[in-house]
């Protein structure tokens, strides 16, 4: 079921143009090649990479994007096929006119949609830059108490009660306000808004609610494919949002972010052309918003190789 988007303010950037299941928003800077496209992590959308995006279209075209149901394009029921995300954003670039092949720049669950993108399309990707991704390997590699959540589909409804979901909702609008104070009042208020709106913070929480499924998806994909891949292992905490991570779960995040990096070290190790590199000093969240210089580093390195 798609509807029209239900926006909280208007976009400060961007274009909404029509793929087969609603509008999309798009917004490119910059010109040259290979272009960059950037997909959020789950539960977020383009504009939430901005400085990241700015910084590359310095040197070539860059690209950030809204998914369907997320930020200012069309609602529709989520969450959504890794097939369905992919086959959007394949129609959006051809409508947008942006020509490929592109490198893409998938961030958490941004990550395995970025992965599957590159299967199902090879002669469309030239390389690969993964924040901190989303890989389904991981359910091997976490201890069972942690890699429970990613071996079965949630419904949030179930999950949050509506009390606790605005609860959850004024809390992180907080959070990412703090984190994100010193963007432009322009950009970073109407993104905000849109975020954490009701609607919006709901639609968010169902996003990447079907990762088994989509881990499914990737596996059956095929291999990934022999371009230029750069991982960036997120092994900071989130300073930004301390206060939403209990003490006692501290240690097992730390747990966590060493099992994941040992997944992207082996992983890595069976392409020809992937590397890892650490980021010590910024979490999974804020990994773009906190280290943009190893970012954009990456992005250039993956575009010239």
């Amino acid at each position: 079921m798609v509807k029209n988007t239900a926006s909280v303010v208007e976009p400060p950037l961007g274009i909404r143009y029509e793929v087969s299941g609603g509008a999309m928003l798009l917004h490119q800077a910059g010109t040259g090649g290979p272009p960059v496209v950037f997909l959020a992590g789950g539960g977020m959308f383009g504009l939430y990479y901005w400085n990241v995006h700015n910084l590359v279209a310095e040197f070539t075209t860059s690209v950030i994007y809204d998914r369907l149901g997320m930020g200012w394009s069309d609602v529709v029921d989520l969450p959504r096929s890794g097939e369905q995300v992919t086959d959007d954003l394949h129609e959006l670039l051809c409508a947008a006119g942006v020509p490929g092949p592109y490198v893409l720049v998938g961030h958490s669950l941004g990550g395995l949609y970025a992965r599957l993108y590159a299967k199902r399309f090879p002669d469309e990707v030239c390389g690969l830059v993964l924040l901190d991704p989303t890989h389904e390997g991981i359910v091997d590699y976490l201890p069972e108490k942690d890699s429970q959540r990613f071996k079965e589909d949630w419904n949030p409804d179930d999950l949050f009660p509506p009390e606790q979901m605005e609860a959850m909702r004024t809390v992180y609008r907080a959070t990412f306000g703090r984190a994100l104070a010193a963007w432009p009042a322009e950009i970073r208020e109407p993104l905000l808004a849109q975020g954490f709106s009701s609607e919006g913070y709901r639609q968010s929480t169902r996003e990447p609610m079907n990762v088994p499924h989509l881990f499914g998806e990737v596996r059956g994909a095929g291999p990934d494919p022999d371009i230029p891949l750069i991982i960036l292992s997120a092994m900071g905490s989130d300073t930004f949002a301390d206060e939403l991570v209990p003490p006692d779960a501290r240690s097992s995040a730390a747990e966590s972010n060493q099992a994941k990096h040992r997944l992207y070290t082996d992983r890595a190790a069976a392409l020809p052309r992937a590397e890892v590199r650490r980021v010590d000093d910024a979490g999974h969240s804020g990994i773009a918003w906190f280290r943009p210089d190893a970012v954009v580093r990456a992005i250039r390195d993956a575009s010239s190789r």
